[in-house]
């Protein structure tokens, strides 16, 4: 049964992940800053309720790739697309689209975790009353309860979200766009600034939340790859040395296992990068 108060309960089973339902596809998208390139003739799919990796060493263009995916790039006042990006077959780049739509429905959770200097409660329930949802506390909570932070802050929530630990600010910031009801979430580097168990616990997020919610991870950890991925883009450097390209792609089996590229061979293998 449709849960109609709770539309996020009614994400697709972790079965139907797969590559006959893209949800995002890009087509030949490059990305420069003034006269120097990030990343050139990207094209892939993200396929629904699934798990996709990028990969890659520092300055290939990763993180610059994903923040094309909800047209957040287009802060930076220098930066220049070329190419195609659609999401569930609408073109982002047409003018008819709505921005604050799209950055609603194509979620990010940043590098370095960003709660708002405000209490821990209020860092969900502003979101909500700004897009205008109804049961705004109901669906705090639920977030607050699927991210498994509701334990440790029910007795808090006035309390300022920046005292909150590194890891549980992650799971706020998670929490803060989950309860918008994305369709796809965006993470760039989530666990780069944790420790180790607080890593652990994105990591088990992640999984719990696949299937539900669309994820594409960006990350420089290929051990955190191989556990959570089920599909991966390996980015590297094209022939000048300073642009990303995609050198190896498929099922995170293909890519760490057996892929056909002797660079991606040897990164995934510890022998460079």
């Amino acid at each position: 049964m449709i849960d109609k108060n709770y539309p996020w309960k009614n994400r697709l089973p972790e079965e139907e992940c797969c590559e006959s339902s893209p949800i995002i596809n890009v087509e030949n998208l490059s990305l420069s800053y003034d006269q120097h390139k990030a990343f050139s003739d990207i094209s892939l799919k993200i396929n629904r309720g699934c798990v996709t990796g990028i990969i890659g060493p520092s300055g290939c263009g990763k993180s610059s790739f994903i923040h094309c995916l909800n047209r957040m790039i287009e802060l930076y006042p220098s930066s220049k697309v070329d190419g195609d990006i659609y999401f569930k077959g609408r073109n982002i780049f047409d003018s008819r689209v709505n921005l604050m739509d799209l950055r609603k429905n194509v979620g990010v959770v940043f590098q370095e975790p960003t709660p708002l200097p405000l209490s821990i409660i209020t860092n969900i329930e502003l979101p909500l009353k700004e897009h205008r949802f109804e049961n705004i506390e109901d669906r705090a909570v639920q977030a607050l309860k699927d991210v498994g932070l509701w334990e440790e802050v029910k007795d808090k929530l006035k309390s300022p979200a920046n005292n909150l630990s590194g890891g549980q600010k992650q799971r706020l910031c998670i929490a803060r766009t989950i309860a918008l009801e994305p369709e796809v979430i965006l993470m760039d580097e989530p666990c780069s600034s944790l420790d180790p168990i607080s890593t652990e616990k994105i990591e088990g997020l992640i999984q719990e939340l696949k299937g539900r919610y669309t994820i594409l991870i960006v990350t420089h950890n290929l051990a955190q790859a191989r556990r959570v991925c089920d599909y991966v883009y390996a980015f590297w450097y094209d022939e000048s040395g300073d642009c990303g390209k995609i050198l190896e792609s498929g099922t995170c089996s293909d890519v760490f296992e057996h892929s056909q590229n002797k660079t991606i061979r040897d990164y995934v293998g510890g022998l460079r990068g």
